[in-house]
């Protein structure tokens, strides 16, 4: 059993090759269900300024994961920084013991600091990356990846960079500009449920909003726009294995 959290779905490919029994975090956090028993049991999310999404982090701490084996692989496009570390941290609060953690490259989606079109022209071995750690998980391998000081003092530096954000935050950066054409799809790939569709125009509700850009990336006009500026505002992203209809069901909270 694996849970994870998609926006573009780099995740949702991941959690795909790491276990045949996938469930999405949004659909989890939205319904009565706390408990869960497995053999194994993953945990795959995309770093939002080296931390879990907020909502990963409240799974994190409300569900309980009855298992010998937890495994827990934050995503990253540039650097992880001290990822792991915050994880580990967020997991012994909650009374949890990972017996692995390990990061994985794959493209970063984060608008305002990379260009898409250029993302997706690097190798980033993936796939490769995948299969180590398939491995790993099979053997039961205890591993838990190492943080340097300069993985801490790279995150210190980026939550400076946070602190002269609009809201001093990543989320509630999104708007909808007039090329909306009320189509709804924002909505329905919003794994906050944060959207609502109002005499034609998408209305954001920033309380839940993550910072994942689902909503930007998804948009077929192009027309969910960053109150900061972009490197390239004509690229977007979705993880070529991965549909828009799978991102949408994955973050379907009414399940």
């Amino acid at each position: 059993m694996i849970f994870y959290f998609t926006a573009t779905g780099n995740c949702l490919y991941a959690a795909r090759q790491l276990d045949k029994n996938t469930m999405s975090i949004p659909q989890v956090m939205s319904s009565n269900m706390t408990r869960f028993s497995d053999d194994s049991i993953g945990v795959v999310y995309p770093v939002f300024g080296h931390r879990p999404p907020e909502m990963v982090r409240e799974f994190l701490e409300r569900v309980e994961l009855d298992t010998p084996y937890l495994y827990i692989i934050p995503t990253y496009g540039a650097r992880h920084a001290n990822a792991v570390e915050i994880v580990s941290d967020i997991c012994k609060k909650a009374g949890k013991r990972p017996a692995y953690i390990h990061t994985l490259l794959m493209v970063d989606n984060y608008l305002p600091a990379f260009d898409m079109d250029a993302q997706r022209m690097l190798d980033k071995r993936v796939d490769a990356q995948i299969g180590e750690i398939k491995a790993d998980i099979a053997a039961r391998r205890k591993y838990i990846e190492p943080v340097t000081d300069d993985d801490r003092a790279a995150h210190a530096n980026f939550l400076k960079y946070e602190a002269v954000l609009p809201g001093r935050s990543l989320s509630g950066l999104v708007y909808a500009s007039d090329r909306c054409i009320g189509c709804g799809i924002c909505a329905r790939v919003c794994p906050g449920g944060c959207i609502r569709i109002v005499e034609g125009k998408a209305h954001f509700d920033y309380a839940n909003c993550q910072g994942c850009l689902a909503c930007a990336h998804a948009c077929t006009q192009k027309a969910i726009e960053l109150k900061i500026p972009e490197v390239n505002p004509s690229a977007r992203y979705r993880n070529e294995h991965v549909t828009l209809q799978d991102i949408i069901y994955a973050n379907n909270r009414t399940r």
